[in-house]
């Protein structure tokens, strides 16, 4: 073991980091197994929210943190295919909320398209860690295709979603609304911190597989948290009105077939240029429509 005495500052940042996430961890545990609804004048369901969340910007950070240098170095794309890669992942992260959104707002509900996109990101996250032998020929690229398809469906049914429940904690004249974001974008920001530091410095470090694999627990801890603290929730995020299971599976189908259709459109980013034009459009035309 190497002598505390000779660690880098990489070294001391990610056990500094370690030992922060392990405090939450613990603060998280403590929440979770109070009696009382309430903790420091906030429903405990405001906790379990941060948490699932903390955890679901740990994963996403983290592994935005490696991603750059994960196609350039394992799948050897060059500096400029990289970057038109990382940007048409990130430009489908953040258009998907919108069909995730509209989903959950008018059939599942934020709890369960929050756990579907937890799956879909546990389950993308988890592929990352599949490293293959490297290079542009290996066919396990397919599997990393796939994995970022998982993840932008999931983020879509997830990141819409999930501050939505936050504010249907509280009464619309509870003072305690704001400071319930505040404290919510508090769990955004100290993921988003310890996800970068930590797996970007395992993936760098030690291996990809490393980095990516904990970014894939983190998203799972997440998950675990979520389910867990159903009963905290107090009811918020449930659907409209009651759905048929035949109905709601389809609309799961529905999900994983966007996966499928993203996992073609990652691979052929100048599709992605004119899918973000149309969908522009046809987002303003529904606003528009809607305010008439």
């Amino acid at each position: 073991m190497k002598d505390i005495g000779a660690w880098n500052e990489g070294e001391w940042i990610a056990s500094i980091a370690v030992v922060v996430l392990a405090i939450f961890l613990a603060l998280g545990a403590k929440i979770a197994l109070q009696r009382e609804p309430e903790f420091a004048g906030h429903p405990k369901g405001l906790y379990m929210l941060f948490f699932a969340e903390m955890w679901e910007r740990f994963s996403f950070y983290g592994m935005k943190a490696l991603l750059i240098f994960y196609l350039t170095k394992h799948w050897l794309f060059g500096d400029g295919e990289g970057q038109v890669i990382l940007a048409s992942y990130l430009a489908l992260v953040y258009i998907t909320p919108v069909l995730g959104g509209y989903l959950a707002d008018r059939f599942l509900g934020q709890r369960k398209a929050v756990l579907f996109g937890g799956v879909l990101l546990a389950t993308g996250h988890s592929l990352m860690a599949v490293e293959g032998d490297g290079g542009q020929t290996d066919p396990t690229i397919n599997i990393f295709w796939a994995a970022l398809a998982f993840i932008i469906v999931g983020s879509g049914f997830l990141k819409a979603n999930i501050s939505v429940m936050v504010g249907q904690l509280y009464r619309l004249t509870d003072a305690r609304r704001d400071g319930a974001y505040t404290i919510f974008y508090m769990g955004i920001n100290l993921g988003a911190a310890l996800g970068t530091i930590l797996v970007g410095y395992l993936g760098e470090t030690i291996g990809w597989g490393w980095g990516f694999g904990l970014a894939g627990i983190g998203m799972m801890a997440g998950l675990v948290v979520f389910v867990l603290g159903k009963s905290a929730l107090l009811g918020a995020g449930e659907a409209p009105a009651a759905l048929p299971k035949k109905r709601e599976w389809s609309l799961y189908a529905t999900g994983l077939s966007s996966v499928a259709l993203v996992w073609l459109l990652i691979q052929y980013q100048d599709l992605i240029q004119g899918l973000l034009v149309v969908s522009g459009v046809a987002l303003l035309g529904y606003v528009l429509y809607g305010s008439l």
